[in-house]
């Protein structure tokens, strides 16, 4: 079973809004050398709804590459429909990947039953084992406990990505998990309460930026030392408060995805904090204030 912390790893890109080779590696280094037990690439904080698929490919082969094996690496094949996520999952598989993360199938509107076959036939054809990421706020359905367990029980998933901020939901897959299924959690702000509920793991953002924060709160978590946890929790909480930075004049993921890769910039780990078109940049005062937290947090 898939445990510990596994970052969504950001997608550096050079001014010219192409995926920046080193910048990437030096970022998995980062994280590889900050303890983390996993990488997920190509999901949200990838901007993988921004990247084209020559884009996606880059990063899936360079991370994979690079790693080498030394840790697992999940795969994002998230897409509209069920043809387009297997094309996906056949680039995943050529490039090493230990597993695919796949979301509900969006753009139309879907039945529980085609969430169903969705599932069922990425798991069949895809190749690899099949991790449901819980996103609603992205893709607009929410993935019931029933149909998850259900489809864990059928050998259809190995786990679920929980990004869906409803942590009754989250604690009742936990309750009632049977077979192993690894429970994650997408929240960065909430892991010492998850992991104490008994989630496995958790997929953090923020964890780009700060993986050895994370990799000692879950460590103290495991150890049954919960003050500890929630100290370190605590502290990651504060430096949270960089994704709010962009304020009112910008969509949250440009504010999100700008704060965290300002932080890799401030911390000398990626060369250039571009984002995505049309996400709109952080100017110079909000990312001052980034520089702030950062020094607040110990970071710089």
């Amino acid at each position: 079973m898939l445990s510990g912390v596994i970052p969504p790893v950001c997608t550096p890109l050079t001014p010219d809004h192409e995926v920046d080779v080193g910048s990437l590696v030096r970022l998995v280094d980062h994280l590889l050398g900050g303890g983390v037990d996993a990488l997920f690439v190509l999901g949200s904080s990838s901007e993988v709804a921004y990247l084209t698929d020559a884009q996606r490919r880059t990063v899936l082969e360079t991370v994979a590459g690079h790693v080498g094996g030394q840790v697992p690496v999940l795969a994002g094949v998230i897409d509209m429909t069920t043809p387009r996520v297997l094309e996906h999952a056949g680039v995943a598989v050529a490039a090493g990947a230990s597993g695919l993360v796949v979301t509900a199938p969006f753009y139309t509107r879907t039945h529980p039953e085609e969430i169903r076959v969705h599932f069922r036939t990425v798991a069949a054809r895809g190749g690899l084992p099949v991790y449901a990421y819980d996103l609603p706020v992205s893709v607009h359905t929410k993935l019931s406990a029933d149909l998850l367990l259900e489809l864990a029980a059928e050998g259809a998933l190995a786990g679920l990505k929980d990004s869906s901020g409803d942590d009754g939901g989250l604690r009742e897959v936990i309750m009632r998990r049977r077979e192993p299924f690894s429970v994650l959690t997408g929240s960065e702000v909430t892991v010492d309460s998850a992991l104490w509920m008994g989630a496995d793991g958790v997929v953090p953002g923020l964890g780009n930026v700060d993986p050895q924060g994370y990799v000692e709160l879950y460590r103290r978590a495991r150890r049954g030392d919960w003050a500890g946890a929630r100290a370190e929790q605590e502290r990651l909480v504060r430096l949270f408060e960089i994704v709010r930075v962009g304020g009112a004049r910008m969509g949250g993921s440009s504010s999100g995805l700008g704060a965290f890769k300002a932080a890799l910039h401030l911390r000398g780990i990626i060369d250039c904090p571009v984002t995505a078109l049309p996400q709109i940049p952080l100017n110079d005062d909000e990312t001052r204030r980034i520089g702030k937290l950062l020094e607040d947090a110990g970071l710089l």
